[in-house]
């Protein structure tokens, strides 16, 4: 199994997330987090920030914005260890977020108020794994 850490996806993968077999239903998304070690902004501005700091400015931002398309916050947390499997680099954080639809993912970072805020995704991630998941009740 190959695993690449990410910051954009790419056109097709895109285009395949909202494409016309995008689920109108509930879904969630766990984010693996990796940040880089200090925040780098595109515009060259200078900062003291980790790339974590930047990372939570943006959650904070973003958090709002969830909430605006009936999305909510599960969980997030620190990844501590690895049981079972092997990774070259664990990730940072682990954040899960429940949103309405796929329409309503697309209603928020196409959103005015997102693109304000992404600045800051940007100049702390390092990459990330972005993972949709769907069903009811309890795990097979």
């Amino acid at each position: 199994m190959k695993v690449e850490n990410q910051v954009t996806p790419d056109p097709e993968r895109i285009q395949e997330f909202f494409g016309p077999n995008a689920p109108t239903t509930p879904f969630v998304m766990v984010n693996l987090l990796k940040f880089k070690p200090k925040a780098e902004y595109e515009d060259g501005r200078e900062t003291d920030l980790t790339g974590a700091q930047a990372y939570m400015i943006y959650g904070a931002g973003v958090s709002k914005l969830i909430e605006k398309v009936g999305g909510r916050q599960i969980y997030g947390g620190a990844v501590t260890g690895l049981m079972v499997g092997e990774v070259e680099d664990l990730w940072d954080v682990v954040a899960l977020v429940e949103y309405p639809s796929s329409a309503a993912f697309r209603e928020m970072v196409q959103s005015p108020e997102y693109q304000e805020v992404h600045v800051h995704r940007d100049a702390g991630l390092a990459g990330q794994l972005n993972i949709r998941i769907q069903g009811g009740g309890a795990p097979a």
